[in-house]
């Protein structure tokens, strides 16, 4: 039989009293009971302490740390390396586990899967700029989907052993959207297996669905070629129609107008020693 636990609950929070008892007690249903839940707080001001220290009397598997953090990626590093269990699933603190079972459903498939990650859907609670309020997101994935548009880290389950020993950290250059470009890391050293199950309600609304991350959007085909050794020329990347079609044409060109400026420069050496010997 598995040691305790086999999965860790991570959950980055701030000033989360309003919304962490839902969070924290859709775990505690759970009927899979071989779970430790980290939350890693910023240092906050309100309830949100009072909340956890009152819950950990109820749930000993409770663990609650108190940090200054650069944000929820910071916070989410610092769960990964405190974290015991086999497997990995980060909650956002107004985010719940879909219903009770969800996690039981989850070990029967994490048991015995040789996958690094394992991934179902999200129920979608209020509108955000890429899906509907009840709508479920997103079914089984591709690389060419994945292009596209991330999977929920809420509806993804990590491989402990295979983050720390070969995807490292999220990248807290990506300050809204760092677990997209660590599900591209992932994608491109492991496996992933899609499950048909509801693991969590998506609470809309958050940093990630307000605003853009412009940094990554910047970074997103440098990276790409860097983490599955394409050229700009791959079909994936010639895609045209996709949001990224347009930064591979602006990086095509600039790495075309480098020869044309090398020829202008060295021209204008050679007019220069052509004068100097006359």
């Amino acid at each position: 039989m598995e040691s305790y636990p086999f999965i860790s609950v991570i959950i980055p929070t701030f000033n989360s009293g309003k919304t962490i008892v839902a969070t924290i007690e859709s775990v505690f249903n759970q009927k899979f009971q071989k779970v430790e839940t980290i939350l890693m707080d910023g240092g906050s001001s309100d309830t949100t302490k009072a909340i956890a220290q009152k819950w950990k009397q109820k749930l000993p598997e409770l663990k609650w740390y108190q940090e200054t953090d650069k944000g929820i990626y910071d916070a989410m590093n610092k769960g990964i390396r405190k974290a015991t269990g086999k497997w990995l699933l980060f909650l956002g603190s107004d985010d719940t586990l879909h219903h009770p079972m969800v996690l039981q459903k989850l070990f029967e498939t994490l048991n015995h899967t040789t996958a690094d990650i394992v991934y179902g859907d999200a129920k979608i609670v209020g509108d955000t700029g890429w899906a509907k309020d009840g709508d479920l997101y997103d079914g089984p994935f591709t690389l060419e989907k994945l292009l596209e548009q991330n999977i929920c880290h809420q509806a993804m389950c990590y491989r402990t052993s295979f983050v720390r020993e070969q995807i490292g950290d999220f990248n807290q250059r990506y300050v809204k959207s760092a677990d997209w470009d660590f599900n591209l890391r992932c994608w491109a050293k492991g496996r992933f297996e899609y499950i048909d199950l509801v693991i969590a309600n998506f609470a809309a609304g958050g940093v990630s669905t307000e605003t853009t991350d412009h940094p990554l959007i910047e970074d997103f085909v440098p990276n790409v070629q860097q983490y599955f050794g394409w050229k700009l020329s791959h079909p994936l990347l010639q895609k045209k129609g996709t949001w990224y079609y347009p930064h591979v044409r602006r990086l095509q060109q600039e790495n075309r107008s480098v020869p044309q400026k090398l020829i202008t420069f060295t021209k204008r050496i050679l007019r220069k020693l052509k004068k100097t010997v006359s």
